[in-house]
């Protein structure tokens, strides 16, 4: 089977786990501290904080914007549950907002539109979370013009796109948000095994999601009630979580790092050689702003079904059976049973069900071979012509 992703671990990741393994730290050890520099370093912003997944990452951040009962989060529709429970464990409301029908990101004017609703309904929402869906950024600078005249507070929840680009810059440099959260699971651009960050400028907000994602337990003096009872003493001043990174899972990741670049280049080389070969296809490959420069975590293609009579199903399915292993990403949130309690229905947003109704992800990782990539054409071509 070609996976639709997965991760690449050379013998020089295997090493430096091993050098921590033999080392006196396995956690909360200097190879945290470590990972965090570089992960800043790389993507220019101010305070990185390594967390054990981008879900507990798109938590914090929430718990450090202050998010609460009787506040609303929304997010797009078209995204892993994560983007959207992380308001629901902060006790807040969840609303979605329509994807652009081309980048199948947070579609700018779906939002503004939305937004002038909610002013006359006094139901704005506190956070926005725009996804960087497959690894492009969405149109950030109008999602923040948008938060400076409604003022709500911006996460990014840039798990599919670290090693990509937004105007020129890195995508995780916060420009036009407060937080960009990143994820580093097997299947994304780089891995640590599990594990996530929340990048930020803001020396505030970095204080505490550092703080609660240990317990909400500080040794810093500056921090506590009174003066410390001696070097030993400690302070719990908030009702934090263990969301830590392990030093083995911070060595992995600076050593995977050091080919971050490089994956994201043979992952557009690939991408290439898609759009190439499938362009007499009836589907729709995925178009890329010009704003942007993804880090391609995921490949997408729309089957145009005016142009089959084949269904998604039946394409999937013949793949699968031919030994490649496509994925759907994602099911429209709003239409999973947990969420369908809060009164979301199909039709709520119709783009996202469309897009649903016609994606599929080919395999895409940087070490799938040319051979490989042929193979799934090959097969495609196979599966349209039932």
């Amino acid at each position: 089977m070609i996976p639709y992703g997965r991760q690449d671990i050379t013998e020089a990741d295997i090493d430096a786990v091993i050098a921590v393994l033999r080392s006196d730290f396995l956690t909360q050890g200097p190879m945290v501290p470590h990972f965090e520099r570089t992960i800043g370093d790389y993507c220019s912003s101010e305070y990185t904080i390594a967390l054990n997944s981008a879900t507990s990452a798109l938590h914090l951040a929430c718990l450090a914007l202050d998010l609460g009962p009787g506040d609303w989060l929304w997010t797009s529709p078209i995204s892993f549950v994560a983007s959207a429970n992380c308001g629901l464990y902060c006790g807040a409301n969840v609303d979605f907002v329509d994807i652009d029908p081309h980048t199948y990101n947070l579609c700018p004017k779906s939002l503004k539109k939305k937004l002038i609703a909610a002013e006359q309904s006094g139901q704005l929402p506190k956070i926005v979370v725009p996804v960087h869906l497959c690894g492009q950024s969405c149109d950030m600078q109008a999602i923040h013009t948008l938060s400076q005249k409604y003022g709500f507070k911006i996460i990014e929840d840039a798990s599919h796109a670290i090693g990509g680009k937004y105007q020129n810059e890195s995508i995780g440099i916060c420009r036009h948000s407060d937080i960009t959260v990143f994820s580093f699971h097997p299947v994304k651009i780089i891995t640590t095994a599990e594990g996530g960050a929340a990048l930020t400028n803001d020396a505030k907000l970095a204080r505490r999601i550092e703080l609660l994602r240990s317990h909400g337990i500080t040794r810093d003096a500056a921090q506590m009630t009174h003066e410390p009872d001696g070097p030993w003493y400690y302070q719990q001043v908030d009702l934090g979580y263990n969301y830590r990174m392990t030093d083995l899972q911070a060595a992995l990741g600076v050593s995977q790092l050091k080919r971050l670049d490089q994956y994201v280049v043979r992952r557009h080389a690939l991408a290439e050689q898609y759009n190439e070969l499938l362009a007499d296809l009836p589907l729709t490959t995925p178009h890329q702003h010009d704003d942007g420069y993804s880090a391609y975590h995921l490949y997408v293609v729309r089957l145009q079904q005016e142009n089959t009579n084949v269904s998604q199903r039946q394409i999937f399915e013949n793949l699968r059976e031919q030994g490649i292993g496509v994925n759907i990403h994602y099911i429209p949130i709003h239409t999973q049973p947990y969420y369908k309690q809060f009164g979301f229905k199909q039709g709520d947003f119709p783009q996202a069900e469309s897009y649903y109704n016609e994606a599929m992800s080919l395999p895409l990782y940087p070490t799938m071979t040319d051979e490989q990539l042929n193979k799934v054409v090959s097969a495609l071509q196979k599966a349209l012509q039932q």
